[in-house]
């Protein structure tokens, strides 16, 4: 394509925008409420989905050492216990050290067994993967020197299950979200398109290509994309970070953390602005091929 004809595809994308100015706000404005929902969504979704990440990182094995196990015992019981596949890494917490954590949480009234410590030298297990705790815990108990492998058998197991669920019914939400936005936005560029058939079926007539037709539409479609995308990439950007700045102060201490302001706002804004765009090329591109067989 010229750069002259190309240029006037521009200019005539903006004249169309203009003289078209409520279906121009009509399919703007479609950009803007899906890609703001659908922006909002994506959001607390990729936090609810960290949070369930960091919660499944903090469950560990509990090893508690049977209590006649000697130094060189307890060594072989670490080496047995890092020979699994499933371990990442063990830590020896003990009975002087876990006496102290309890008193620390519970309160100085567990002082008093100071003097007669009846608790238990322990591993602290972390698995690959939090799915493998159970499997690991299960192998762990069947060693020799151990007395007990505690997990929270039940909660955990009940964690893993609502956390699979939830991510599950999360990617379906998003991914039907996406859809409505996609069909929603292009049906409106459609209307738009539709109610300047007469436009394209004269310059059909008057010998146009189907390229030098289609061109500013698709353009247009950009703009209404790029457009559309500005308020929804604005307010999530403005909007997450003060969000941020608020309750991660207050769940901090609850140690719960959310995704970094850039860490999570770059990649949700450039994928709002990708979606725009190609929702709004797409839905043009389709809109108006009905059209050019005169």
């Amino acid at each position: 394509m010229k750069p002259r004809t190309f240029r006037r595809h521009f200019r005539e994308s903006f004249k169309n925008l203009r003289r078209n100015g409520w279906m121009t706000f009509a399919a703007v404005s479609a950009v803007t409420v899906t890609l703001l929902l659908t922006g909002v969504f994506l959001v607390i979704m990729l936090n609810l989905n960290k949070v369930a990440t960091d919660i499944e990182n903090d469950v560990e094995v509990r090893v508690h050492i049977k209590l006649l196990a000697e130094e060189k015992d307890k060594e072989q019981l670490r080496m047995q216990i890092e020979s699994l596949p499933e371990v990442e890494s063990v830590d020896y917490s003990s009975k002087e050290e876990e006496l102290q954590n309890m008193i620390k949480d519970m309160g100085s009234d567990f002082s008093l067994f100071e003097q007669s410590n009846p608790l238990y030298d322990v591993f602290i297990v972390k698995t690959v993967r939090p799915q493998d705790t159970p499997n690991a815990a299960r192998k762990i108990e069947q060693f020799e020197y151990t007395e007990t492998a505690v997990y929270g058998e039940e909660k955990v197991e009940n964690l893993f299950s609502f956390m699979k669920t939830a991510r599950n019914i999360g990617v379906v939400l998003v991914a039907g979200l996406l859809f409505t936005a996609m069909f929603l936005i292009s049906n409106t560029i459609k209307i738009t398109i539709f109610a300047r058939r007469k436009e394209i079926e004269i310059m059909k007539l008057v010998g146009a290509t189907n390229g030098f037709i289609r061109w500013p539409f698709l353009l247009e479609g950009l703009w209404i994309g790029l457009l559309g995308s500005l308020i929804p990439i604005g307010a999530i950007s403005v909007g997450y970070y003060y969000a941020e700045q608020a309750l991660s102060a207050r769940l901090s201490a609850h140690f719960i953390e959310f995704i970094g302001y850039l860490p999570l706002v770059l990649p949700v804004t450039g994928l709002l602005l990708i979606i725009a765009i190609f929702i709004g090329i797409w839905g043009s591109f389709i809109s108006v091929r009905r059209f050019l067989n005169v």
